[in-house]
């Protein structure tokens, strides 16, 4: 049998499968997807995904899967030669703008006290 890492993965992409082609998901259509790739799993992934699949709507799985991580990289990248050097002295601004950390020494008391 496959691992369940792969097991998960086949099942995933034999319910994007069935929802572009318009076909109900079912434990049986996924069994059937998984059995056309040759693809072997456990006997209970198969339901387990048909149940996510009528609890949940695949569309907004879909859309809403890569929400939240991609912009930070994206808007992180430089725009031309010039952006990294400009973009030294405002690092170096921000440094200076951050307060330090006061330790427990500081405030008059310890944990150990």
């Amino acid at each position: 049998m496959a691992t369940v890492g792969s097991s998960e993965l086949a099942c995933s992409y034999a319910i994007l499968l069935l929802h572009d082609e318009e076909i109900a998901i079912t434990a049986e259509k996924i069994s059937a997807v998984l059995k056309a790739a040759n693809v072997k799993v456990d006997s209970y992934w198969p339901s387990l995904f048909a149940k996510l699949a009528q609890k949940r709507n695949i569309e907004d799985l879909i859309l809403n899967s890569g929400s939240g991580g991609g912009a930070a990289v994206a808007a992180a990248a430089p725009a031309d030669a010039s952006a990294p050097a400009a973009a030294a002295p405002a690092a170096e601004e921000k440094k200076k703008e951050e307060p330090k950390e006061e330790s427990d020494d500081d405030m008059g008391f310890s944990l150990f006290d």
